[in-house]
């Protein structure tokens, strides 16, 4: 099993094993002490599909507040990951690495955001439209930059 897919289990696990009683950017609060910006990236993003899933059995369990909680955490670890590439200065058509990787995960997010709503009553769907169209802006500012390049 690849490293990446691991820690994830494991993290959904961890969260399952609690019962859901998880302290809300616990998480979050490691990705930002992490002080290697495209780690940091990555690891928000981590961060961002662990607690989406979270969110996901917290709405499937009814307590829709805890839901909202934490896709508010998924919108924060979005623009985390953002932010941190942003302030690593870098060219990112130079130095694609982690943008590319930051650009995937994004999309990949979205599609699991926009699942999730389906999946939502309609009246509570519109929990989720902050979160999906940051995400979606971000996803669009990735590529736009592995695309266009820095600006002159």
């Amino acid at each position: 099993m690849p490293m990446r897919l691991r820690l994830r289990v494991s993290l959904i696990l961890a969260i399952l094993s609690l019962g859901g009683s998880r302290p809300l950017c616990a998480d979050l609060k490691q990705a930002q002490a992490e002080p290697n910006l495209e780690k940091r990236s990555k690891l928000a993003l981590d961060n961002a599909f662990t607690v989406l899933q979270a969110a996901r059995h917290a709405y499937r369990d009814g307590e829709n507040e805890k839901a909202a909680a934490l896709t508010a955490e998924v919108q924060e670890s979005v623009e985390l990951a953002f932010a941190s590439l942003q302030q690593t200065n870098k060219d990112p058509r130079r130095s694609p690495r982690w943008f590319k990787s930051a650009e995937m995960a994004t999309r990949d997010l979205l599609r699991k955001i926009e699942s999730f709503q389906q999946d939502m009553s309609f009246a509570d769907r519109p929990m989720l439209d902050k979160v999906k169209e940051k995400t979606q802006q971000v996803h669009d500012d990735l590529l736009l930059g592995l695309m266009e390049g820095k600006k002159k």
